[in-house]
């Protein structure tokens, strides 16, 4: 039997660039696949493992390129990895890398750009549940999926610890989450869209503009806004998964990651909730 061809490479390398021009910073997160083509056949046919080239390696190749170039576009990004496995391996003979690209939008508050601050690109299902008795109506408004991130102003330090704690402290982190928040109404606003869009704004600024000791100490803080923002509303309830960016090892190749390069991963994920209500 005759090999007609054969390919292999490293799929779903979800990487997190944090490029930093002094205070203002771009995020390009991607998911990235490689694939090789070349002189690999004796690896299917012989066992002989002599030419083959890791896929792990092909994973830390692309974030090594993802360290160096921190600003490039998925385009460009794919293209300086496919050249890096051409000129570092000779055998091999094709390179395709194939990126899918998480946008990330900047949060805008009166008219100017926030320099670290993101949301998600096309976010978020805006809800409403009504529950009706021939005597009252009872409304609560929500959203599902809010995605949102700052790349800096976020920390988690000074906790408790004991024999089974193997987190290190940090006073810089990025800070990201897919928000679950609904809010009951005590009164019927004239204007629903238009107050929920206040609400949504005083969270942001809440966790756009101030440090966040932790997700819990940013959520308290974002739903106090909401309440204060908008007398309509009873109370709110809020939960966040920590969606995990974990900074990348590059220490092996001679390199300091700077809190440039992250590995993004929500699997497993740290469940923040609470419940705030009008005193």
């Amino acid at each position: 039997m005759a090999l007609v061809s054969n390919t292999y490479g490293k799929g779903r390398v979800r990487v997190m660039r944090v490029h930093r021009a002094g205070d203002r910073h771009e995020v390009r997160e991607l998911s990235v696949a490689a694939m090789v083509q070349g002189d690999f056949a004796r690896t299917y046919t012989h066992g002989d493992n002599a030419n083959a080239l890791c896929t792990d390696t092909m994973k830390n190749v692309i974030n090594i390129v993802a360290h160096e170039n921190p600003a490039l576009d998925k385009e460009s990004f794919c293209a300086a990895v496919a050249d890096r496995l051409l000129a570092k391996y000779p055998q091999v003979a094709s390179a395709n890398v194939k990126a899918h690209e998480t946008k990330w939008t900047r949060m805008v508050f009166d008219r100017s750009s926030h320099p670290h601050s993101f949301v998600l690109d096309s976010n978020g299902q805006p809800f409403a549940n009504v529950t009706a008795t021939r005597h009252s109506t009872a409304f609560e408004s929500g959203i599902s999926g809010f995605t949102f991130l700052k790349s800096t102003g976020s920390g988690w330090d000074k906790y408790y610890k004991d024999d089974y704690t193997t987190l290190t402290e940090t006073r810089d982190r990025i800070c990201a989450t897919s928000m679950e928040a609904s809010w009951r109404w005590q009164r019927k606003p004239a204007d629903f869209d238009a107050v929920n869009v206040v609400l949504l704004d005083s969270m942001m600024a809440v966790f756009a503009k101030t440090y966040s000791e932790s997700v819990q100490d940013s959520l308290y803080r974002m739903a106090t806004a909401a309440l204060k923002a908008v007398p309509d509303v009873l109370d709110i309830s809020v939960a966040c998964p920590n969606k995990h960016y974990i900074p990348i090892d590059l220490a092996p190749f001679g390199l300091v990651n700077s809190n440039e390069v992250f590995v993004p991963t929500d699997e497993p994920h740290g469940q923040i909730e609470c419940h705030v209500g009008r005193g």
